[in-house]
């Protein structure tokens, strides 16, 4: 069975960092391009970063380029999403997400897998 599940969400003061982490198991973690998504109360789910199966690319959310960065550790099954300058409008429970094959994940219909997710509050 086929698990991910984020951790590091918590509250931060507008202007701090977190760093989320998204543990794998069940599948060949290598084998999947990883994302996370973000969903903030009354809107829709959105694309947030993309890393590719090796992590040799990215890919990123207009809005949080330069500020965001993913990364991952194919030996610990485990992707990261390392969040800095936050902003109250960042604040949304965060997901991530597993596509298998070589493309990016592009959009909120393109995943195997997704987990249940890890709320971020920003305080202004």
């Amino acid at each position: 069975q086929v698990q991910l599940v984020e951790s590091g969400g918590g509250l931060v003061q507008a202007g701090g960092s977190l760093r989320l982490s998204c543990a794998a198991s069940g599948l060949t973690f290598s084998n999947y391009a990883m994302g996370w998504f973000r969903q903030a109360p009354g809107k829709e789910r959105e694309f947030v970063a993309t890393i590719a199966r090796s992590g040799s690319s990215t890919n990123y959310f207009h809005s949080v380029k330069g500020r965001f960065s993913i990364s991952r550790d194919n030996a610990k099954n485990t992707v990261y999403l390392q969040m800095n300058s936050l902003k109250p409008e960042d604040t949304a429970v965060y997901y991530c997400a597993a596509r298998y094959g070589p493309a990016l994940i592009s959009s909120a219909h393109d995943m195997n897998y997704l987990g249940k997710g890890t709320l971020v509050t920003v305080s202004s």
